[in-house]
This record gives structure tokens, sequence and C-alpha cells, in this order.
């Protein structure tokens, strides 16, 4: 079998699988984090192109290598858009191309159930998620959903691919509902210091205004809302009423990509950490004395946090203080100091026994992505360490 392997349809892909006799090493764009199993790279860009797209009932069918700015693109000519605000990591990586394309795919989207700071409004990457075709261990084809949202009964796949880090299955094609991009969007600064901060955002979420931004960076509270003109208008008026002190209006466009893009820390071991908004000062004051710059999301339920001059970028400080309040991913790591830290939050045993258990029944052979821990998988209630939004 060659080094690497390119499938350009479903049928290539399942033959591929089923014919594998060693693992294999997924590869979308190799755009987002430093999770990557080992073996034979399989590169799934092959299987791109937009299958059905219909603005009347917004949703998109497409094929998992096909490039998020292709669709973002298609879904602009119709004023709409992916609501969940695909993250892009390469400028925080540094890496532009690791082994593929070097662009964003909707299957590694789907893979890590990306996410951006509209997560507070409208969910993250699985709750956009209609249907998915995946190809498992076993080289079997498993089609879960549709084009259409329905209740579910059992185990519902849709959810459990969303965050399961190509560990579980390939994934063939996806289907989304999409949203109209809004008339207007306003956003509001004010500089106030972290700790009042975090509590303005989490007064403006706990807010009727229908908030769809709440960030702390650059020593400034940031709070988004998006929609009807008019309602706009309103519900910033109500919301600087409600928050008072000094809020102006800014353009928040840039702010809200280097958000979304991992926070725009700079030099070390970057983390991303999902907590308790309550805890979100805690966590950092944690990293007191300690060279580290930290940027709050989902009014401090995401923290990025880049950690300098520490032999184990942090990991020791940050999981500890995590215990019972989140966990904290290693999104990118800081040369050999940080080469033997886990990238996933380690499991309570005996969620980890459950994923060990899922993961045996899609990949009983183990050879997708091996070496990714299971804490990649997502279900639901019970980890949520693979939610790399």
């Amino acid at each position: 079998m060659n080094d690497e392997m390119r499938p350009t349809d479903e049928s290539e892909l399942r033959e591929m699988v089923r014919a594998s006799s060693g693992p294999l090493s997924l590869r979308g764009g190799g755009t987002r984090g430093v999770a990557f199993g080992t073996g034979a790279v399989l590169q799934t860009s092959g299987l791109s192109g937009i299958r059905l797209y219909e603005p009347g009932a917004l949703t998109l069918v497409a094929g998992a290598g096909t490039p998020v700015a292709e669709v973002a693109a298609v879904l602009a000519g119709e004023r709409q858009r992916l609501a969940f605000e695909v993250p892009d990591m390469r400028g925080v990586l540094r890496r532009p191309v690791l082994q593929g394309t070097g662009v964003s795919t909707l299957g590694g989207v789907v893979s890590v159930n990306a996410c951006g700071p509209r997560r507070v409004q409208v969910g993250a990457c699985r709750d956009h998620l209609l249907g998915v075709r995946f190809v498992d261990g076993m080289g079997t084809v498993i089609k879960s959903g549709g084009r259409v949202m329905k209740n579910v009964t059992g185990l519902d796949l849709v959810k459990l691919m969303a965050g399961s880090h190509g560990t579980l299955g390939v994934i063939s094609e996806v289907a989304f509902k999409v949203q109209a991009i809004p008339e207007a969007e306003v956003t509001l600064a004010a500089e106030v210091g972290v700790v009042e901060g975090l509590a303005l955002l989490r007064k403006a979420l706990g807010s009727p205004f229908d908030v769809s931004g709440a960030a702390y960076a650059g020593f400034r509270a940031l709070v988004r809302v998006e929609g009807m003109e008019a309602s706009v208008r309103y519900r910033a008026r109500a919301l600087k009423a409600l928050l008072g002190g000094d809020w102006t209006e800014i353009d928040g466009a840039t702010l809200w990509n280097s958000v979304r893009d991992g926070g725009g820390v700079g030099q070390g071991a970057l983390w991303r950490v999902s907590c308790q908004p309550t805890a979100a000062a805690a966590v950092v004051a944690a990293l007191a004395g300690v060279d580290h710059e930290a940027v709050f999301d989902w009014g401090g339920g995401l923290i990025w946090i880049a950690v300098r001059g520490l032999t184990d970028g942090g990991a020791g400080l940050i999981r500890r203080v995590l215990v019972g309040l989140g966990h904290a991913t290693l999104v990118r790591r800081a040369g050999d100091q940080t080469s033997g830290v886990p990238v996933f939050q380690p499991e309570a045993p005996g969620v980890a026994a459950l994923s060990l258990a899922i993961k045996a029944k899609f990949d009983p052979r183990d050879i997708l992505n091996r070496g990714i821990s299971t804490a990649g998988l997502s279900t639901a209630g019970l980890s949520t360490a693979g939610d790399l939004g």
C-alpha cells in the first residue's frame, strides 16, 4: 500500500479501508491541532464537491473534502453562511500545510466539532449537522441523518461523529443546515479589568437581548448583537443601559476573527480550555508568575492560553485547577518541551472505558487514527474533550 492514499469517491474510500493491513492516519486539509494518528496517510481532500444546495430550504450537502472557503463563497452568493463560525487555525499553528491541501475542509470541521464565538447563540458544528456518511474501521459505509432535522431515538451517530477526530470512521459526506446572513451587526466594547469584564459578559449572556458574541481580549470586554437593523439598535441600547459603564460601538469584524482563530495569542504552548464561565478567572490566576497570555470567549466558557517557559507547557498547572471544572486541549506544542504532554485531558476511568467500548464497535481493528486518545470522543453527556470548536 502507498504511504499516502487519496480516494476520489466513497467506493474507493471503502475499498482502501477494507484493504488496509495497518493503521491509517486521516487527513483533510491538515490545518487543525496536533492530534494526528499513526500509519499510512489517508487524504480525504479528493472527496470534494457540493452535491446539493437548496437556499430556500437552508440545506447544503457536500463531500467531506470540500474546502470551507469554497462553501462559504457559494453560501455568500445567496447571503447565507455556516452559522457556527469555523475557526481558521493556520495562523496560530504556523503550519499552513501538513501533508494535505493546506485548506480547511468540511470533514475536518466536523471531526473536531469546530465552532467560534457565535456558539453562545447558535451552538457548535454538531448542532447544525443534518446528516453524515462515513466508512467505519471495517470498511462499511454508514449513513445517519438526512436533509432535515428530526427527533432521534437511540444513538445519534451524527452527533457522535462530530468531535470524534476520525477515530470512529472516515467521513465521506456531510449535510448542514445553513443560516441567512443578518442585516446588521454591532459590537460593543468597554475597557475593564478581567474579573469585572467577565462578570459583565455573563450578565450580557443572561439577558434577553440575544447576544451572539461575548469575549474579553486586549483589556476589553466585547459584546456582539446581530439581526434586523431596528432590533440590533434596540438591543445595543438596552445592553448599554443594563451593563452600565462606558461602552462604545466599534467595527468588530477583525477582533471576532482573531478570537475565533485562537485568540491572537503569541508564542508558546497553546491551550484551548473549556470550563465553567464562573471559574475562568481562577484558571488564569493559577498561572500567576508564569509568562502567559489569555483571551476569553463564550463569556469565559472558553479560554485560549499561550504559556511560555514551563517544561510541560503549563499542563500540570492548568489541568490541576480544571479538575471538576472543565478540560484543556493542547492545540500547539512548544517544541520538545511538550512532546510528551497528552493532547486531551485524561478521562475519568468510567468515561474512558465507555469511550473504548464505542471505539471497539466502530473500529474493532483499531486502525483509524490510532494513538489519538479516546478522550477525543464527544458522545453526548460522556466527554467533551473532542470539542475543539
